[in-house]
């Protein structure tokens, strides 16, 4: 049943979004495995687009915030404002207080803002003044950031980044998708009208179904060899991809790893996870958690090169029955 209610979900998006199956799919994994999503892309691929269709298809709040370099942190959180009929100061909350959180060019906002966005997502409060709030669940937060344009901006330290569930990269799109995009807006009468799909119960109904998917023992030793041959490539073999790496990736991409995979199975509608599902979610999950070094640049090698050579040398210990 709740297969047949995100395909409608997926649906009413394409309504408004053309192509672009890929980030819907990994927005859909974020909101029902409580995970945050980074997406990374140029201007115009419709990211920001593609979060406010979804968000309307949700039964969920929805609060879209514009990161800019005077932005405060009290303009995120809320801050205490007095009130002079009685005399006394009282909690005026900020735009954090909803479910999912479009924080629009993230990395445009210097360190003390992204940090206290950050937080949030870790800590799901937040402080104002001396009270401690929490905040309402599902709490989601799908961030963008621009690649190319680096003047003005305020780049996302690597512990941080590490926060997030997944980091997407938005590519252009297909021949065939462009022109659907230029017939629709170019049709100054095209309305983006969306049907609401999806309860914040039944979301969370999702996450139980999801968390009772399967998956078997040697899959979970390929997520841990695939993460710890970010850690100590030489013992994998990778001699030649051993120089580009400064920091392989945390505990948190194993953890991530095996959640997401499990996701895509039950959105795939399967109760266990099979190898491409690891396979189809490992870039995304790991690509933003392996730090590279200098001559990684100079090369032109950039994580999601290093993430497909694991894949592909990596082998997976099917001896044991995979469901």
């Amino acid at each position: 049943m709740h297969q047949e209610k995100i395909q409608q979900v997926i649906e009413e998006v394409k309504k408004v979004v053309v192509g672009q199956d890929k980030m819907v799919n990994r927005l859909l994994i974020g909101l029902f495995t409580n995970g945050h999503i980074l997406l990374e892309g140029v201007p115009g691929l419709a990211k920001t687009l593609t979060v406010n269709t979804l968000a309307q298809v949700l039964h969920l709040d929805f609060q879209r915030i514009q990161f800019t370099p005077d932005l405060l942190p009290s303009d995120l959180i809320g801050t205490m404002i007095y009130n002079q009929q009685n005399g006394d100061f009282e909690v005026k909350k900020g735009p954090i207080f909803s479910n999912i959180i479009l924080a629009d060019e993230v990395n445009r906002s210097p360190a003390k803002v992204q940090s206290a966005l950050l937080e949030a997502m870790q800590e799901k409060q937040v402080t104002i003044g001396e009270t401690t709030f929490s905040l309402d669940r599902p709490f989601l937060v799908l961030a963008t950031q621009n690649p190319v344009d680096q003047e003005g901006t305020y780049p996302l330290p690597e512990a941080q980044v590490d926060r997030f569930m997944m980091k997407v990269h938005i590519d252009y799109p297909s021949k065939s998708d462009e022109m659907e995009v230029m017939r629709r807006m170019s049709n100054m009468q095209f309305k983006s009208e969306v049907n609401s799909i999806l309860s914040k119960e039944e979301v969370f109904a999702i996450r139980d179904e999801i968390n009772k998917v399967k998956i078997a023992e040697p899959l979970e030793h390929y997520i841990i060899e695939l993460v710890f041959a970010t850690r100590f490539p030489e013992r994998y073999g990778l001699k030649e991809e051993a120089k580009y790496i400064q920091f392989g990736a945390s505990p948190r991409a194993s953890i991530n790893l095996n959640v997401a995979a499990r996701a895509a199975a039950f959105m795939d509608g399967r109760d266990y996870v099979l190898p491409e599902d690891i396979k189809a979610m490992a870039e995304d999950v790991m690509n933003h958690r392996i730090i590279l070094n200098y001559e990684a640049e100079a090369d032109n090698i950039n994580t999601r090169n290093l993430v497909q050579i694991l894949l592909d040398k990596i082998p997976i210990n099917k001896s044991v029955t995979l469901k």
